[in-house]
């Protein structure tokens, strides 16, 4: 580069401004130089040290050319501004890097501000038309003031769209979460939900932010206030009481809410209040990593304005999801009592699916679900009459006909519901006596043909069966039963679930014991 396009410096008075001293939790703004004459990264450095803007200091980072400058940005994508030099190692080399920045990094945020000792090379008009950039300055024309002010005017600008974009992307973020956390079945997860969603709403997309952001939910239970979700610094805090938090001011925020029965924020934290229809109380807390900007809090308000409304949704959803369960496991008590067989089969033949389904590969809510349609499995028995079902003494061909074809009825009564839980108990109902190797009834249908929930309640039920007296036999030793499942592997079981079976035998033990007939 020639002398003539070196940085210079006009004279002017020596008052400049100062800004005030930087706070210590407060980032600076990065200023990417992009020069190839190590005297104007020097210059800059120097007149624009001790800058200040809203409390945030400088970071100056230095390229030499417009190859580096593009690596550079990439390495610092948070990048504010960019005083960006024309001629480098081409004489168009910056122009090339403008356009590289806009067109291919897809970067519209960062400021770029051109600079050039030759302007023949690049004349302005030309320049600001054809190039996506933000100002264009010739070296000699910047005194230190005008590089002050001009920098100014860029992060300033910066911040400006930084912030819409952060709204935008909060909004984004509430609009995409809602359906997600309010369909949750579980008030923990739902609570888990809101913390994770509020503290990636005032992060704006920075994880260092969002990690440093600490919440908790709590809900009242028995009139105590219970820790149902957390995380960060009260992340080990959950199933705990809300008085035991050894963090004073979190603690008095909570209270200051649940006395007075509203939603407040304080500086760093936001504290919602929620009552439900049904008078349950919950209050979340959420401590930032920095101070709430007003944008910040417009985004919580909007997102916790419907926050009562879900608790209530859940909160409704949990009554009718256990009285589901109630008539589930009541209704196969039913059945298995009019058999003369004990009202807890079911409970724990429900409870040995569970395990069995979620160490199978279910999700959690296809698990669930098996869990209240294999109680299911033998209600067409409703359709065998009490001189067969109750005969203490060996079935006849023809009652042993009649016998089977519970699987057909128990069907028939369920597969006319459209809910997921219904049409897995349909069949259950229908293929809970298939064989492995096809000698089962009704419809001898032979492997994987059998779906998996029927073979899981097959097994299940089976070995429930076996460790508990029947009208027509003593129950079983359980090491004969597990004898059983092995001999037997391959031919009535799915070899992979009787693995399964046994690698969780002491869970499913501890279960059997748990729910002990009264009567044994």
């Amino acid at each position: 580069m020639s002398t003539d396009s070196k940085l210079i410096f006009a004279e002017e008075t020596p008052e400049e401004p100062k800004g005030e001293q930087l706070a210590p939790a407060k980032r600076p703004w990065k200023l990417l130089v992009v020069d190839d004459d190590e005297f104007v990264h020097k210059v800059t450095t120097m007149v624009l040290r001790d800058y200040r803007f809203e409390d945030r200091g400088l970071e100056i980072i230095s390229a030499y050319s417009g190859e580096e400058g593009k690596t550079t940005l990439k390495e610092n994508p948070d990048t504010a501004l960019i005083l960006l030099d024309v001629v480098m190692e081409t004489p168009q080399a910056g122009l090339d890097m403008a356009a590289w920045i806009r067109d291919e990094l897809g970067n519209n945020m960062v400021r770029i501000i051109l600079r050039t000792g030759q302007p023949g090379e690049a004349p302005e008009q030309e320049v600001i038309f054809k190039y996506d950039i933000n100002d264009y300055k010739e070296k000699a024309e910047l005194t230190s003031q005008k590089l002050t002010t001009t920098v100014t005017a860029a992060i300033r600008s910066y911040r400006d769209l930084r912030t819409i974009e952060r709204n935008r992307e909060g909004l984004a973020r509430i609009v995409t979460a809602s359906p997600t956390i309010f369909k949750t079945q579980s008030m923990g997860d739902f609570a888990s939900g809101v913390l994770t969603q509020l503290a990636s709403t005032i992060s704006h997309g920075d994880d260092s932010l969002m990690a440093r952001a600490s919440g908790l939910a709590a809900t009242s239970q028995d009139g105590e206030f219970t820790v149902i979700a957390s995380t960060g610094k009260y992340e080990n805090m959950r199933d705990a009481p809300v008085h035991t938090i050894d963090d004073t001011s979190a603690l008095a925020a909570i209270k200051q809410a649940i006395t007075e029965k509203k939603s407040f924020f304080s500086p760093d934290a936001f504290v919602g209040y929620y009552k439900t229809v049904s008078g349950s109380e919950s209050v979340i807390y959420l401590h930032g990593a920095d101070r709430f900007r007003d944008n910040d809090q417009k985004l919580i308000e909007v997102f916790s304005s419907n926050i009562s409304v879900a608790f209530d949704n859940i909160g409704l959803n949990q009554v009718i999801t256990e009285t589901q369960k109630e008539l589930l496991f009541t209704l196969g008590e039913v059945v298995e009592t009019r058999s003369s067989e004990t009202a807890n089969h079911v409970r724990r033949v429900a409870e040995y699916s569970y395990i069995l389904g979620r160490s199978s590969g279910m999700s959690q809510d296809e698990a669930e679900r098996l869990k209240l349609a294999s109680p299911m499995h033998d209600v067409g028995k409703i359709g065998i009459p009490d001189a067969i079902l109750l005969k203490p003494g060996k079935l006849t061909e023809d009652e042993f006909t009649l016998v089977k074809t519970h699987t057909t009825i128990g069907y028939d009564i369920l597969k006319k519901s459209d809910r997921p839980i219904m049409r897995m108990a349909a069949t259950v109902a229908l293929e809970h006596h298939e064989r492995w190797d096809g000698t089962g009834y009704p419809n001898g249908l032979k492997g994987k043909e059998i779906a998996r929930v029927a073979r899981i309640t097959t097994l299940a039920d089976i070995f429930d069966a076996l460790g508990n007296t029947r009208v027509y036999k003593k129950a079983w030793l359980t090491s004969d039963i597990l004898n059983y499942l092995e001999k037997h592997t391959g031919t009535i079981f799915d070899p992979t679930l009787v693995t399964l079976f046994m690698e969780n035998l002491d869970q499913i033990l501890e279960i059997k014991n748990r729910f002990t007939n009264e009567k044994e």
